[in-house]
Parts: C-alpha cells; structure tokens; sequence
C-alpha cells in the first residue's frame, strides 16, 4: 500500500475516539497524519463503537444543552430539569471515586477540557441527544437528570466513531486498516516511526511522532490474570477483541513509566451467556444497569452489595468485580413489577437470561443454581426492613432504605411482594484497564528516569493516572477526547518544529 511507504509527521495508533480526535487534531494542526487501525474496516472503532456515546462534561445548564443539541424542540426543552453539572462537582466526582488517588494535572485537564471537547466534537459533526429514559426519568410529566451525565452522540458509539471518521478524511488523514503496528522505531530515546505489519508483511514506516491510542488490555486473557488477578480470565468482554495490549507493551519496552492503578479496571454486571468478546449487534443488549431497583443475590442466596449505595452512574463500574469474586463468578437480579417499567430497554431483548413468575416460592424455584431455603429467607428479611414511610423516587438518592439487614439498601428500596416478579442473570463484562503510562500535561510519553520520550504521546485508555478503583460513568470517551486534542495538537508541533 502506498502509503505505507511515505513519511509522515505523526502517525496515530489505533482508530476509536481517542484515536480519531487525536489524528484530526493534528491534521488540522498541519501534520500529515497516518491513522493505522488494526481492525479490519468492518470492525473499526476500538471499544468507542461498543458505548453508548455518553459523555460526562461540565455545563451550565439548559442553555449549554441547547447549544449542544440545536435541534431539541421547545417542548423537549420544557419537559426536562436538565440541572447544571459544574467543575466542582465533577472534581469532586473523581476525587469521591477514586479515593483522592486522581491525577491532579490531568483530572483538571479532564474536568476544564470537558465541555470545550464536546463543542470541539459538534464542530466536526457529531451530533447529540440527551438520554431521557436513561439519564433521567419521567416523574411527574418531567425528566429530572441524575448522575452527571445528560448527553450521548446520536447513534451511540457506532454514531460517534461513523461521524469521527468523516470528519477525519474531511481533515485529510490517511487511514489503513489490518494494520497491527508491533513496534516503535527508536534510537537514543527519539521516537522514528513504528514497524507494521500489513496483510501479513511487517514494514517499517517512519514518522516525527507516534501518538499511541490503541486501547488498554482488557482483551488479553493472560494479561488480565496476571495484572488484575484470580479469575479475571474468566470475565467476558464487552468490546474489541484487539485491545491486548500491545501500546502498552512497546511502550514499556523502550523505557515508558507505568502509571496508574494497573490492578484495577472498569467492569459491570453482563449478561451471564453473553458472548467472550463485544459484538456490534448484540453488545448493548447484553447491558443489566437498572439493579439499584432491584435486590442482587449470587448462588449462595445471599445479597452481597448495596445496589441502591449510588446512582448507577457511580457504582456500575466497581460491581463488576464483586460479581466475578461470586462462587460461580454469577448473580441475579430480582425485580418487583412496581420497577419494570423503570427497566432500560435492554431487559426487554431476546438475548436476556431471566425468569419470570407469579409468586416468590416459583421465582425461587426457577431460579437455577442457588440457594433456594436461604433466598426465600433473603427475600423476607429484605422485605421485612424496607422502610414504607418514605416516598420512591428514581430521580434522586430517595433514603428510601433497608436497613435491618446484614447489608443495607441505601436508596430505592421496595418490598418484592407484587407479581410478576423478574430475575436476571449476570456475569462480570470487563470494559477497560485503568493502567496506563505516565504523561506530561502536552500528552507526552514519560519515561521511568521521569525524563520526556521525544516524539511519543498517548491518548485514550493508554493515559495512566485518572482513574483508580471506580469511575464515574460517561468519563472514558470524555478523556478520550480530550487528551486526543491534546495529544494531537502536541505531535504536530513537535513534528512541525
């Protein structure tokens, strides 16, 4: 291919957000930009085409939603309590989640860029909606939004990663795909290029600065057990299978300093016979995020988490790994038919292990590989410390609690005694590593003698340091952005001068 055999001044490794914001930066920044995509093309964006397109940002209120989403009617506008999401509040986020163990550099970079990206991204075509129904619900004849996040590019992530590469062939990047890069081209510590291999043929292709983008290792099995430990070769994989790793690996090799919490990952409740890695047409019907309404027991019988501690946007994230720590590494989720139709609409698909019955002692006798004698017992004693004198509300940590139990509900309590009664079956899906390398504020590669690797920068799941033990929802493809534009911007000055 021909273009493989040119010189570039940057060259992008991977093709998700992170990826594509970074190479269209830089192109609009005057380098010639080479994106190499491992996927075929078939299979381009990274675990970006896996999300929902939501993104946590800082906005002001309606107004900045307005901005965002020109073509909401004004009777869309008049059914919401958008609220306001400010830079307090989202530095206080990361600092609650990740036990105070963010970043400060870059949790700012994160925080102040988060609403200029947005703006950044509907300059160059993305278009987005707020989640009603998923965000927010309707109480009232009103959507109240909870949980910082409000909006999500149309079409989800394959609507974001569809729109980011038009825009980057309107920015003039080059963009081959099966391109597995295996290498970095170096010498005394100064990036060159990097080696590919291209339909079976291994090419060196020489480049300024290489910005890597290519993923965490969430999708390398081995990996997963000897970073994060027991059992996580057993946990399925809710995106690419092409994020083993391999940014990770060169980089470390030619001195990179690891940075992060590389024992840690983002992971949540999946569909127990989901499939071991993310397929386009079925990932988000493989999605079971509505458990704050419901009680969560594994085979034991037994709850073993407050699934009302938060809003799901805060506690999703960190579940994941309880579950996997369950005998079998499997759950349930039991539902009262007061909450179904609070339900998302992934409960409602085809490709959903449930069981549905008209008493408890049937729920309970349908319901494979547990404890029965001691769920009939969870189930009453659950019931049995609800408190009734507080109204339900979703929109809001009600304090509607149980309480005299072993583990307590913090919010959204209701008793399980109206049929037709729900449980659903889940696994631990993995989303992505919290590992990464040591940056610069300009995204540039630090080595371990905290010395700048000239003409390496990183972007996307690649950036260690932001994220420890949780996450606050709808921050990924945020930071992808963000540390994209400046990744971008950064090589094409520095190839430039």
């Amino acid at each position: 291919m021909e273009i493989l055999k040119k010189s570039w001044d940057v060259i992008v490794v991977g093709g998700g957000n992170a990826a594509l914001c970074s190479a269209i930066t830089a192109a609009e920044n005057g380098a010639k930009v080479l994106l190499l995509e491992r996927a075929p093309q078939e299979e381009r964006g990274g675990n970006s085409t896996y999300t929902e397109g939501l993104m946590r940002f800082v906005y002001g209120g309606a107004d900045d939603i307005r901005k965002l989403c020109p073509d909401l009617t004004d009777a869309e506008m008049a059914s919401a309590d958008f609220g306001s999401y400010t830079e307090e509040q989202f530095f206080d986020d990361m600092a609650r989640i990740t036990q105070n163990r963010t970043d400060p550099d870059l949790c700012e970079l994160l925080v102040r860029g988060s609403n200029p990206a947005l703006h950044w991204l509907v300059q160059h075509g993305i278009k987005f909606e707020p989640q009603f129904g998923r965000q927010a619900f309707n109480i009232g004849g009103k959507f109240k939004f909870w949980g910082g996040a409000t909006l999500a590019a149309w079409g989800g992530g394959p609507g974001l990663v569809e729109g980011l590469y038009k825009a980057a062939g309107k920015a003039g990047v080059e963009i081959a795909y099966d391109a597995w890069v295996k290498d970095l081209l170096h010498k005394d510590g100064v990036i060159s290029g990097v080696k590919v291999r291209f339909h079976g043929v291994t090419e060196a292709i020489n480049a300024s600065a290489v910005i890597l983008a290519c993923g965490g290792f969430e999708a390398n099995a081995e990996w997963r057990s000897r970073y994060l430990g027991k059992g996580w070769d057993l946990a399925k994989v809710r995106g690419t299978r092409f994020n083993t790793g391999d940014g990770l690996s060169m980089a470390l090799d030619i001195g990179a300093q690891p940075k992060g919490h590389w024992s840690g990952c983002h992971a949540v409740g999946w569909e127990r016979y989901a499939s071991d890695f993310g397929d386009y047409n079925l990932t988000n019907d493989y999605e079971r995020d509505s458990y704050p309404f419901s009680i969560i027991i594994n085979a034991e019988g037994k709850r073993f988490l407050d699934e009302g501690a938060d809003f799901r946007n805060y506690t999703y994230a960190k579940y994941g790994r309880m579950i996997l720590e369950q005998p079998n590494q499997f759950a349930w989720q039991i539902y009262d038919s007061k909450v179904l139709h609070l339900l998302r609409p992934e409960y409602r698909t085809k490709h959903v292990t449930k069981v549905i019955a008209n008493s408890i002692e049937e729920l309970v006798e349908k319901i494979d590989d547990v404890n029965q004698g001691q769920l009939l017992k969870t189930i009453h004693d659950f019931n049995a410390s609800v408190r009734q004198d507080i109204p339900f509300d979703p929109n809001i940590k009600d304090g509607r609690s149980a309480s005299n139990i072993e583990i307590p509900k913090s919010n959204w309590a209701n008793t399980i005694d109206t049929a037709p009664f729900h449980a659903y079956n889940i696994t631990c899906g993995i989303t992505f590593t919290f590992g990464g390398i040591k940056i610069s504020n300009s995204a540039q590669a630090i080595n371990t003698n905290d010395e700048v690797m000239p003409g390496l920068f990183a972007a996307g799941e690649m950036v260690g340091g932001l994220f420890y033990f949780n996450y606050p929802g709808a921050t990924g493809l945020t930071s992808g952005s963000v540390f994209g534009q400046i990744a971008g911007k950064s090589a094409a000055e520095y190839a430039l001068s």
